[in-house]
């Protein structure tokens, strides 16, 4: 298994398939993204190599990030792979929704129900000032037809001052008719601005309290190993959720590893880039257990939470959601 030096179990990997996005969310990147050229991105191949390795020591459960993942050619034919292989008990989607309506028969077919959804605003021009592009009507329509084939879906919802949190209530309410889940998530400082975050004021306490405000809130029983803090309104479908991003209450249970799409391993959110397994897979003197090596001693010397790892961060770049991969 992979067991960081504090016990936490990592059996949970967030795989970013690609940097690029068709939308410029501003708390995600800058408006003048440069992106990776396509040969610095870890091939179908080496993805594949890459989680048998994982798969191997104990993960079971992968999230398809970006960028937005539905820009990667052959992403189906890739998924596909990777459900193929042994361990692997869960492959799950996090999509802007923007192209996501054509390959939905595909999905369904693979067994892929449980899709996050990327939807920061109900309201069309806002949409379109939030991702700089007017795609609310696909985003919505993809909503929709995800909903009419029974999928899991959750709506992640960053909260942002003075933007969009006038419509918190407006989320809750979609859990009225309709077996969705909302996840409200606080805002993080991975812009690619490089402006600077000097914290927030809408926190998640903030957040449930809003949303407490005008409904009555059950608490239920969160998931091992969750980062959300999850609620039902009584006699409501779908249930809410609000994930303290920023505020990192749920670190001391934290499962998960984060790799970006050109091999870079990030342990921590808020930590640095610990080792590039592309480059070792690249190199002809280096063998699946010494791929292996690197990433126990990369989870190993994880710190106990995103404070922590935060004093030690080194910032090399302007550093960007679609970078680090959701």
């Amino acid at each position: 298994m992979l067991v960081d030096a504090h016990g936490r179990v990592v059996n949970y990997v967030r795989l970013s398939v690609t940097d690029r996005c068709n939308l410029r969310c501003t708390y995600c990147m800058p408006a003048n993204m440069k992106f990776e050229q396509a040969s610095e991105l870890l091939t179908d191949d080496e993805i594949v190599r890459l989680i048998k390795i994982l798969s191997f020591d104990g993960i079971t459960k992968i999230r398809i990030t970006g960028g937005e993942p539905f820009l990667r050619p052959n992403l189906i034919s890739l998924i596909d792979k990777l459900k193929s292989i042994d361990g692997i008990e869960e492959v799950a989607i996090t999509t802007n929704g923007v192209l996501t309506k054509k390959y939905i028969p595909d999905l369904i077919s693979l067994g892929i129900n449980n899709i996050n959804l990327s939807l920061d605003t109900l309201d069309a021009a806002k949409f379109e000032k939030i991702t700089r592009r007017n795609k609310f009507k696909d985003v919505q329509e993809c909503f929709n037809i995800m909903l009419s084939h029974d999928m899991q879906v959750k709506i992640n919802m960053v909260v942002m001052e003075n933007v969009n949190t006038d419509e918190i209530n407006d989320f809750a309410e979609l859990t009225c008719l309709q077996p969705v889940s909302v996840r409200y998530i606080e805002e993080m400082p991975f812009n690619g601005q490089g402006n600077g975050f000097s914290g927030i004021n809408w926190h998640y306490q903030r957040i449930i309290d809003t949303v407490k405000s005008k409904y009555e809130l059950i608490k239920l029983t969160d998931a091992p190993n969750t980062t959300a803090m999850t609620y039902k309104i009584p006699g409501y479908y779908g249930n809410i959720g609000v994930i303290p991003a920023y505020s990192r209450t749920f670190c001391g249970t934290c499962n998960r590893l984060r790799i970006s799409a050109t091999g870079s391993i990030k342990t921590c959110l808020y930590g640095n880039h610990m080792l590039n397994v592309r480059d070792l897979m690249r190199s002809k003197d280096f063998e699946d257990r010494n791929i292996r090596s690197g990433l126990h001693a990369a989870i190993n010397a994880r710190f106990i939470d995103g404070f922590e790892a935060e004093k030690y961060f080194i910032q090399d770049q302007k550093e960007s959601m679609s970078i680090i991969g959701g």
